[in-house]
């Protein structure tokens, strides 16, 4: 039997009053309901990354800054994670500092792994954030999925409960979901076979 895929779901806001945590907890219900997913959600209010970074370059440092020891449970989930879920809002057309700052302190984490994006925000729902996001998990060697999920002026699309309450998404969950874990076991698979020549 194969060891169960370990999926990574990421609330990227840590702002008061944020969405964040009613779209990580969701996708974190899809992902357990689609099946053979060991999934964990982080929520990065909950763990100290700090905004400025050592002076020290992530190559003499062996590849990664030396982190605070305030980060070593985040450190150790992305490391084990095969795929990530990363759940953003859109802050003037882009993402969070949060997350650009955790992106920032973990190089080899990402490293040949797929990640969906789930976005929220308004007109656009969250959009311009994820194509930004794009571009800098390119940029760090992970696998940037074409399925993602986005949720336009997402607070008219609450139930009364505060769960998104559009049957549609579900089933497009479903198919991200697909996506990921289809990538998430080929490059497992792969990065098992040879270390990757990142």
């Amino acid at each position: 039997m194969n060891t169960p895929l370990r999926i990574a779901v990421i609330t990227a806001s840590v702002r008061e009053g944020r969405g964040g945590p009613i779209f990580g907890s969701w996708v974190a219900e899809q992902a357990e309901a689609y099946g053979g997913l060991d999934v964990e959600l982080i929520d990065l209010a909950d763990h100290e990354i700090p905004l400025s970074l050592p002076a020290e370059s992530p190559k003499a440092a062996g590849d990664d800054y030396p982190r605070p020891d305030g980060q070593r449970d985040l450190t150790e989930a992305l490391e084990a994670a095969d795929g990530f879920v990363v759940v953003t809002p859109e802050y003037n057309h882009s993402y969070p500092a949060s997350l650009k700052s955790a992106l920032d302190w973990h190089f080899t984490q990402w490293q040949a792994k797929p990640v969906a994006l789930v976005s929220y925000g308004g007109d656009s729902g969250g959009r311009h954030a994820a194509l930004h996001l794009e571009n800098v998990l390119t940029e760090l060697h992970a696998h940037p999925l074409q399925a993602r999920l986005a949720f336009p002026r997402y607070w008219e699309r609450l139930d009364e409960n505060g769960r998104p309450n559009d049957p549609d998404s579900a089933v497009y969950a479903k198919g991200m979901l697909a996506q990921l874990s289809w990538w998430a076991e080929a490059l497992r698979t792969a990065r098992g076979y040879a270390p990757y020549p990142g």
